[in-house]
């Protein structure tokens, strides 16, 4: 079974990803950090319990490789790279830093945007992966004005900032790859929520005028009405720049689209609406969602004598200063030809006050940093017998009787190696050699492990789904029956 690898997988777009490659069956390995109260696996396992909140259905698990881009070799150790070598064909770089100014070359974006890729290229090399996916951003034209082609990179471009400057460096570094093929390079625009729940993760951009301005407006005084009282606003603007805004869902979803159509690989996508949205229309919503009327524009210089309202908000979106000019027009060949099924979502007045609305209400919600209790560990039971794989080599193992594809909490994916009918290893993921798989849910396979039901209980009920021949699926169930009553490590 060949893997796609995904970085980046707990960011915003990362998790979206996650969540369509599992449920389209597309086999997936995510590389992660571990942070500093939660393991790489809790990580994971948190953004999926709450998408099977939402959805109401046990998902699927990836492997999940801990390790880090910034670091050679990902920061892998030798039995998670040989197991890359083996099981992955594909990478989906997708992790990026969104910082927008340096304090130096070493520092962000510079070292994971350029650097990170560097070492996730090395990667492939080393695992002789060849089907590179590269996430970009449509703003690599930099200061560009008029049509920016998707066929075009390097034009000697400036930059508003280094994030634009450090990405198209990474684009340019992926192109340049010889010993992969020609890359898929998808350029989003600037990412904003779900079109559908309005559920964001990160409040860069939009969100962070809007969290802003939502701050600043919870110190003033109200009227009777709720309304702000005697406030007014200069903008810097002119209310006529234009800014590309994009659902997360959107992007996501045609992603998976090319990744799924070999035949739409090896191009590069600008993932960016057909209408952009213009900043007047962004203060409407601003102004609309915070309950503040007053904001008037006074053309790009920014106004002297400000209020301390004005001060503070000028003072806390400088960084972003860059991000208000006018955007150019973006072609959009590549992406319409590829998917005129799946236009993007209208982002509008409506749609941008209503996602607004959603996260001003859960008061901008960030994800959770609490370490997580993994409910139904199937890991936990299984770690001697991975322990025991990690030292055998494929040929001395024995043989991959039996995969077990195990969805819900605590779940994942194992091969169970048995050599004279007994199993005496597993490793993660499952390979094409499987003569059978196995497929349960985490807690249905835990109460099996414990003895608290039977296997012929399983199968008869439908919890447990035997895939593969006939013939050999009768050895896999005598190898199923090892599992029975099996102790916790």
């Amino acid at each position: 079974m060949s893997y796609h690898l995904l970085t980046g997988a707990t960011g915003l777009l990362g998790n979206y990803l996650m969540r369509n490659l599992l449920l389209a069956g597309v086999p997936v390995a995510v590389l992660v950090r571990p942070g500093r109260r939660q393991t790489a696996r809790q990580r994971v396992e948190l953004l999926l319990a709450e998408w099977e909140d939402v959805l109401g259905q046990p998902l699927p698990r990836p492997v999940v490789l801990e390790g880090d881009i910034s670091q050679p070799d990902l920061g892998l150790d030798a039995v998670s790279l040989r197991w890359a070598a083996e099981y992955c064909t594909a990478v989906i770089h997708n992790a990026a830093s969104l910082t927008f100014h340096a304090t130096s070359r070493e520092g962000e974006p510079f070292r994971s945007n350029i650097e990170g890729t560097r070492n996730v290229l090395e990667f492939c090399r080393g695992t002789r992966i060849r089907k590179f996916h590269h996430v970009s951003t449509a703003y690599v034209a930099g200061l560009r004005t008029g049509r920016v082609l998707e066929t075009e990179q390097d034009v000697g471009q400036k930059f508003s900032n280094d994030y634009e400057e450090s990405k198209l460096a990474a684009e340019q570094m992926v192109r340049e790859a010889d010993f992969i093929d020609t890359p898929t390079v998808f350029r989003p625009a600037i990412i904003i929520g779900d079109s559908k729940t309005g559920v964001t993760t990160t409040y860069h951009g939009f969100y962070a005028a809007l969290q802003l301005v939502h701050t600043i407006v919870k110190s003033q005084p109200i009227n009777e009405s709720g309304y702000v009282m005697g406030q007014t606003a200069r903008l810097a603007l002119t209310g006529q720049e234009t800014k590309h805004l994009v659902p997360v869902d959107w992007v996501a979803d045609f992603m998976l689209h090319v990744l799924q159509n070999p035949e739409l690989h090896g191009k590069t996508y600008h993932l960016t609406p057909k209408h952009p949205v213009t900043t007047r229309t962004i203060r409407d919503v601003l102004e609309d969602s915070n309950r503040f009327f007053g904001a008037h524009f006074v053309g790009a210089a920014r106004p002297e004598n400000l209020s301390d309202a004005e001060a503070v908000f000028y003072d806390h979106i400088r960084v972003y200063d860059s991000y208000w000019r006018m955007d150019p027009e973006f072609d959009r060949t590549n992406t319409e030809a590829a998917a005129p099924h799946m236009p993007c979502p209208h982002v509008n007045y409506d749609m941008l006050l209503r996602l607004s609305q959603i996260v001003i209400a859960a008061g901008f919600p960030t994800p959770s940093k609490k370490p997580v209790d993994i409910e139904h560990d199937v890991q936990t039971y299984l770690q001697p017998w991975t322990e025991a794989g990690s030292r055998l080599t494929a040929r001395a193992g024995g043989k991959r009787q039996l995969a077990l594809d195990v969805y819900g909490p605590g779940g994942g994916q194992w091969q169970l190696i048995v050599r004279d009918g007994q199993i005496v290893g597993a490793e993660v993921g499952i390979h094409d050699e499987a003569a059978a798989t196995c497929r349960i849910e985490s807690r249905d396979l835990i109460t099996l492990f414990q003895g608290q039901t039977s296997l012929s209980q399983l199968i008869g009920g439908g919890q447990l789904e035997l895939l593969g021949d006939d013939a050999e699926t009768d050895e896999c169930v005598d190898v199923m029956e090892q599992l029975v009553g099996l102790p916790v490590n």
